[in-house]
């Protein structure tokens, strides 16, 4: 069956992870085994939507906005996005196989810091920013098409998220144990 890959700039949209994919959308359009639900953020939607247009690229559905981020993320076998803590979280619960491209424009480079934790521990690919535009379609292609990557992706993610659960509730129940000796 077809792949899908989602990526995902945030409500904005990333200037750069939108430039990789617009300089590769014949390189796209030559796998057709593989879908692209490209979220370009609203800031850059007509410059996509004309690239997207001029390429051809049959396989590729360009949108400011996915209405519904929630199928989205269900239906993608790969997800592309930046490294905020938000979008990490939603990885982990998902259990989705990921290629962060940290935004270089965070204070104290945190989202590097949160990709390199997922790298660390093999449960996401990290493309740099500044190596984005000729790295991110190759490393995607590359990457959605290997059933065994992909299921260890998933697998290491989704054991982040069980790991940081169990240190939530450690954290809740030593909070309530604190609190009913304190008095």
């Amino acid at each position: 069956g077809k792949r899908t890959i989602l990526i995902v700039g945030g409500s904005l949209g990333a200037r750069t992870v939108n430039n990789a994919i617009m300089s590769s959308l014949e390189t796209i359009a030559a796998h057709p085994q593989v879908q692209v639900i490209w979220q370009s953020g609203k800031i850059y939607d007509d410059e996509c939507r004309r690239a997207l247009e001029a390429s051809k690229a049959a396989n590729v559905k360009q949108m400011a906005f996915v209405t519904n981020m929630d199928m989205a993320y269900r239906a993608a076998d790969l997800v592309v996005s930046r490294a905020g803590a938000s979008s990490i979280s939603e990885l982990q619960l998902l259990a989705k196989p990921a290629i962060l491209v940290p935004s270089p424009n965070v204070a104290e480079d945190h989202q590097t810091k949160n990709a390199q934790a997922l790298v660390d521990r093999s449960a996401a690919i990290m493309v740099r920013d500044v190596d984005a535009v000729e790295q991110l379609a190759a490393t995607m292609l590359a990457t959605v098409a290997d059933d065994d990557l992909l299921a260890s992706l998933s697998d290491n993610v989704a054991r982040m998220a069980l790991h940081h659960s169990a240190e939530a509730i450690v954290d809740q129940v030593e909070k309530i144990i604190n609190h009913s000796n304190e008095k």
